[in-house]
């Protein structure tokens, strides 16, 4: 198809398929001629993601090119798929998600007690090195300083309710037939599932304080 019935099938303007074109984030088509291009049905995948991780997800474009330039790279899966964690739940240095050595800095040390390492034991989670373990120590640490408990029961409660979701979540990238649309699939996914999950922690938060509280001076 032509760069017109791109447009039309995508539903995304001329102009902005240049742009994407301009920008790398889209590949080049197959040259016709001097002045025109063949485009296939990855391009049509490549603009659905492009639309749904600005659209739905709220990226920029910086951090769209961190995403789809790792995948264009040829990188294995797993590498992927910690890009587009790092960049949509914002995990890199000053929550920039623009990340690319692979992980924040460990700043515990190899052989040194990490907040998180109780959680790590009580899931049996591989303990390795990523952005996701260490903003996990972060948030356990800054916690720790601001004198809010985290009892083994809490850790347990939380961690083990987070890993059933986390494997039903990535069930559904697993089955995705492209690596795009794997991409789409846990980008829209980690972002629609945080939000799903705080507003369903409010609403039960809610009716706990009905229960305990409601009819009370």
């Amino acid at each position: 198809m032509q760069l017109n019935e791109l447009s039309a099938r995508s539903g995304v303007s001329a102009a902005s398929i240049k742009y994407y074109l301009r920008e790398g984030l889209l590949q080049p088509g197959e040259a016709v001629t001097a002045t025109r291009a063949r485009y296939d049905a990855g391009h049509l995948r490549r603009l659905e993601l492009i639309q749904s991780l600005r659209q739905i997800v709220g990226l920029g474009i910086e951090q769209i090119r961190a995403i789809v330039s790792v995948a264009d790279g040829g990188a294995p899966r797993l590498e992927v798929l910690a890009t587009v964690q790092r960049v949509v739940l914002r995990l890199g240095p000053h929550g920039e998600g623009t990340n690319h050595g692979g992980g924040s800095r460990d700043t515990h040390g190899a052989g040194h007690a990490r907040p998180g390492d109780a959680v790590v034991q009580l899931r049996g989670w591989p303990d390795e090195e990523s952005d996701a373990r260490n903003a996990l120590d972060a948030q356990l640490a800054l916690m720790e300083r601001l004198g809010i408990p985290l009892s083994t029961e809490i850790l347990d409660a939380y961690s083990g309710a987070m890993d059933t979701i986390a494997g039903l979540d990535l069930q559904l990238t697993a089955a995705a037939a492209s690596l795009d649309q794997a991409i789409q699939t846990a980008a829209v996914g980690m972002h629609m599932h945080s939000q799903l999950l705080l507003k369903l922690l409010a609403l039960a938060q809610a009716s706990h304080a009905i229960w305990r509280f409601e009819g009370r001076a």
